[in-house]
């Protein structure tokens, strides 16, 4: 069977004021195509499908278009919700989705039907666990867990603590494996020791929420999601990465998507497949204006953050000829030499913990301590 793993949509993120909706859409169709190329019988995506838990009618109506898409009439879609995903919301349509061979699992635990007249579809399901046959008689077992947010956490009552509860609830979705079937574990997690973008909400709460390489199940391909950065954690773990480079700190970084091949009882193949949709962020610096400017023009088509050193500080009309040179110039840092740093950018390239770290120095001229600043986090998950 071929498997094709993705995660981290993102519909509706912006670039501070830029729309991007268009670029998402682009990308996620040509994710149909290489399915349709790769003869894929298997999507999985890994949360974050959408950027808020409220999403925009129109990102809605784009992940709508595009998972009909991806189940097309011979494919099957499983889907788990991850932390910018309203877990409830997100499967609120699951009745009519698993008919079109979409498996949506959010916060709540649910039991799909099995069987129908798909080619491709779920013939065992259990409260975190799926077996999807294809059309040519092959299976694989499917352990997904939704991201554990903070308000799900909060549902039980035990003094285990975050690794524990994660070992037990892995630990449920793997008790229909028999062995006899290629395994995959599909989630929405930030493993310790992961590499984070600033594109990332700052959920791992200064390690808290971190769960250990040891809990996640060691046969098998672990479909990771949450981390921007496609990336190996141990021997068989996963992040596939997100749909479009969504920081600077992601520039010249390649997006793609994981292709699996099945086997017999085994993974037998993987590979990535790189995604060419999207606009392109890229990272600059220079001295002077007329530098600048001749750089910008070399960039269209692309956001640009641009860091300029200057000897005195830019007049209005030379920043208007900067914007002009290239309208994808969504970020300027300006470091005039013998002074201090200025940006002229909104703190929206910021994330909740840096937000707040400022704020506290400039009330108190000094950096808050690490506890505060995790319980800020943690008070932010449960309100999110």
């Amino acid at each position: 069977m071929n498997i094709l793993h993705t995660s981290d949509w993102h519909i509706g993120k912006r670039l501070m004021d830029r729309e991007r909706l268009p670029e998402q859409a682009e990308a996620l169709d040509e994710i149909v195509r290489i399915c349709e190329k790769e003869q894929v019988s298997l999507v999985l995506v890994a949360g974050d499908v959408f950027d808020t838990f409220l999403p925009s009618a129109e990102a809605e109506e784009t992940f709508y278009r595009a998972v009909k898409k991806l189940a097309g009439t011979s494919r099957a879609v499983v889907i788990v919700s991850g932390n910018h995903d309203d877990g409830v919301r997100l499967s609120a349509a699951s009745s009519l989705a698993e008919e079109q061979g979409i498996y949506i699992f959010g916060n709540k635990p649910r039991v799909f039907r099995t069987g129908g007249d798909r080619p491709v579809c779920a013939v065992e399901a259990g409260e975190n666990s799926l077996v999807i046959r294809d059309a040519a008689g092959e299976k694989v077992y499917l352990n997904a867990l939704p991201y554990p947010s903070e308000a799900r956490l909060r549902e039980e009552k035990t003094e285990e603590s975050f690794p524990q509860r994660m070992e037990r609830w892995i630990a449920r979705g793997e008790a229909g494996y028999r062995g006899d079937m290629p395994h995959i574990f599909l989630s929405h997690l930030f493993v310790a020791g992961g590499r984070t973008s600033d594109s990332e909400r700052d959920i791992d709460l200064g390690g808290a929420r971190a769960v250990p390489l040891s809990v996640l199940p060691k046969e098998g391909y672990v479909a990771l999601g949450h981390l921007h950065r496609r990336q190996r954690v141990g021997e068989n773990g996963y992040y596939s990465g997100s749909l479009l480079q969504y920081s600077f700190d992601e520039a010249n970084t390649q997006k793609s998507v994981a292709l699996i091949k099945t086997r017999g009882k085994e993974i037998a193949e993987f590979c990535e497949i790189p995604l060419s949709a999207g606009k392109k962020l890229v990272r600059l610096e220079c001295n002077g204006v007329e530098e600048a400017l001749g750089l910008l023009g070399r960039y269209e088509g692309c956001f640009v953050e641009l860091t300029l050193r200057l000897g005195a500080p830019l007049s209005a009309q030379e920043t208007q000829a900067l914007r002009e040179a290239n309208d994808g110039l969504v970020s300027l840092i300006v470091r005039v030499e013998g002074g201090e740093r200025m940006q002229a950018v909104s703190r929206s390239t910021l994330g909740s913990k840096d937000l707040f770290v400022q704020y506290y120095r400039s009330l108190f001229g000094e950096d808050p301590a690490a506890e505060l600043v995790t319980s800020f986090l943690e008070l932010l998950e449960a309100e999110a």
